[in-house]
């Protein structure tokens, strides 16, 4: 089966009208239907598509609503469009849950569910962009009652945007979600919720490591509790495991325990190696170059400049700026194997650098 179009997108927030921008982009006739008519027409002056009719039949249909709806919208739609080659998907956070509701449903054969590991703290079709999923996995969740021209139509329809296919039964998905990304937005609301009433001298500290624990806890509060309550019983188990190395750092820094304390840092600091590399490969050592910089027009060009003709890849960057001075920090992130080196380049360029 030959993905050909069209594609219909139920819900036109972020993921959908992005999914939407993307398929019209390759070509592809993109249906749009939302409870909001103020989101599709929205999405349709973006150029995500166009408003879904009357007689309008799609070869895939994505469900892109909230977690709450999921299971009844796409055991909805497979009742719709029963006795037809239609396959349904969706771009849900969670996957057991919506699949618990359409399991027994006669034409559950042509649900396939999914999930893109991409999106941003921004919402509605505004936010959206045909690029969203470049490069990021998007996991594949087929049941085992799922059609296998339907998968193989699911995975086109996810090259498509140029995502990445991960493979996973929908249970494997909650569990790994649990672990990557929904118990981590839970530590990082519970992180930043201490700052909320902290005095104002105590926040003119904040650093970028704050900034980097904290930043997805400003994701949409009433979608993440849906997310999160949908898969609880996944998220209740590491949770579980969270509170037992909570209690174990607590004793141990009660009674000055410091090689207690070093064995919990420890295993955080082989976690953050097990975090695939570049491509999917085996993570490397990286180190860090911060280069002091002027909060004026073009000097981040001038830097980028300068550091491009050492020749060295630059892995990851980012802005910490200094909320007394006018002046920012730039942390370029490179092999740990080239830092000394960048970091004569620069200062003979005569940036203030340091590692």
């Amino acid at each position: 089966m030959t993905l050909t179009g069209p594609v219909e997108v139920v819900g036109t927030g972020l993921l959908g009208t992005s999914l939407a921008l993307a398929c019209t982009a390759a070509g592809l006739d993109v249906l749009l239907s939302d409870v909001s008519a103020e989101h599709v027409r929205t999405a349709s002056g973006l150029g995500a598509g166009r408003a879904k009719q009357p007689g309008d039949r799609a070869q895939v249909v994505v469900v892109a609503v909230p977690p709450d709806h999921l299971g009844p919208v796409i055991a909805s739609i497979l009742t719709e469009t029963a006795g037809t080659d239609t396959v349904v998907t969706d771009v849900g956070s969670v996957k057991a849950a919506p699949l618990a509701v359409v399991a027994d449903h006669p034409e559950a054969a042509r649900y396939v569910g999914s999930h893109p590991m991409a999106g941003s703290e921004r919402s509605g079709p505004l936010a959206g962009h045909a690029a969203l999923f470049e490069g990021r996995p998007w996991a594949i969740t087929p049941h085992l009652g799922s059609d296998d021209a339907a998968v193989e139509l699911v995975e086109e329809l996810v090259r498509l945007t140029g995502a990445v296919p991960v493979w996973l039964t929908p249970d494997e998905h909650d569990r790994a979600v649990a672990r990557t990304s929904h118990v981590p937005h839970l530590m990082a609301a519970l992180v930043a919720g201490r700052l909320a009433e902290a005095p104002e001298a105590y926040l003119n500290l904040s650093g970028q490591g704050v900034r980097d624990v904290t930043r997805v806890a400003a994701g949409d509060p009433r979608l993440y509790a849906q997310i999160v309550t949908g898969n609880r019983d996944a998220v209740l188990d590491l949770l579980g495991e969270v509170r037992e190395q909570l209690d174990a750092a607590i004793t141990a820094i009660g009674s000055g325990d410091r090689g207690g304390l070093e064995e919990i840092l420890t295993r955080g600091n082989v976690g953050t190696r097990a975090i695939p590399g570049k491509h999917g490969g085996p993570a490397r050592p990286m180190a860090s170059v911060w280069v002091t910089i002027a909060d004026e027009p073009g000097q981040l060009a001038t830097l980028f400049a300068d550091a491009v003709e050492t020749r060295i890849s630059v892995e990851d960057i980012r802005i910490d700026h200094d909320p007394s001075r006018p002046v920012g920090l730039v942390e370029l992130v490179v092999d740990e194997t080239h830092a000394d080196t960048l970091l004569e380049a620069l200062a003979a360029k005569n940036w203030v650098a340091h590692r």
